[in-house]
């Protein structure tokens, strides 16, 4: 049985100025952005400059933050988070919704292009492959805070994982089961998915992959950011199943998570976008 390392979250200490791993995992990502952003221009596939990319990562940097915290604030913990109002400036605690965040980037995305006279969707067509290598870092950020660990697992499951910050919630559903209630007796808590490696691999290094490849070629415009919507929306639709669902607005069920409930939309307008930008002429 894999125990999980128990990381430190916080990555640099200088003095009262901590420096935590989830903070370095989203400048890890916002330099990914910049790192392939740069590439794309220089192979010509862009409108933009180095300068605009700048510029758009500043716009998509504050959305992304801004989004993600009220995303998770309002989706998943209104309850807790107005309980406890000081605590949604903790960032660096963790707690950021994808959904919330990615509606924040859709907003600076579009002040962006108007800004500079631009089509929303030829700058969301140039930005979507950039974003998958930020999710995978994020993702990389969840797990070693030990955060949003997955269902319990079969303990025979080779990478099956036990989260000692799990330890409250092993104790009640293991009270739900005699069996469950064996397990952690034998293995002093749950066996669990690492859903966290799994979400990295789909949601991060499977969508770039995709979308990198995808993007190779010339598309109708708005293609690539509808099988953004798609890959993301089924990859998430996936991996909820191996993660232990959240309550969210809507309750807590083992059935259809509140991250599932949130990527279904996702797929649905994807795949309507990508009929119908595929009805156009390659960009």
């Amino acid at each position: 049985m894999i125990i999980h390392p128990q990381f430190d979250p916080v990555a640099i200490q200088l003095g009262p100025l901590a420096i935590h791993w989830y903070g370095l995992m989203y400048l890890l990502g916002f330099a990914s952005f910049l790192i392939l952003g740069n590439y794309r221009i220089k192979r010509g596939h862009a409108f933009l400059t180095s300068k605009l990319l700048d510029d758009l990562l500043m716009y998509g940097a504050v959305g992304v933050v801004l989004g993600g915290r009220l995303g998770e604030v309002l989706f998943y913990q209104p309850g807790y988070y107005f309980s406890h109002p000081l605590e949604i400036l903790m960032v660096w605690k963790g707690g950021m919704s994808f959904h919330g965040g990615f509606i924040g980037v859709l907003l600076g995305v579009a002040l962006f292009a108007r800004k500079h006279g631009r089509s929303f969707w030829e700058v969301t067509d140039f930005i979507a492959p950039l974003v998958p290598l930020g999710l995978a870092a994020g993702r990389i950020g969840n797990f070693i805070n030990g955060e949003l660990w997955g269902r319990v697992a079969d303990p025979k499951l080779p990478w099956a994982m036990l989260f000692p910050q799990a330890k409250m919630d092993d104790l009640i559903q293991a009270q739900q089961s005699s069996d469950l209630m064996v397990t952690l007796l034998n293995y002093g808590g749950l066996p669990r998915h690492p859903s966290q490696l799994y979400e990295f691999a789909l949601e991060g290094l499977a969508l770039f992959a995709l979308l990198w490849c995808f993007s190779a070629k010339a598309r109708a415009r708005g293609q690539v950011s509808a099988l953004f919507l798609i890959g993301y929306g089924l990859a998430r639709f996936g991996s909820e199943y191996f993660r232990t669902p959240d309550a969210g607005i809507f309750g807590q069920s083992d059935v259809i998570s509140m991250g599932q409930w949130l990527s279904l939309p996702m797929i649905v307008i994807g795949l309507a976008l990508f009929y119908l930008f595929g009805k156009r002429k390659a960009a």
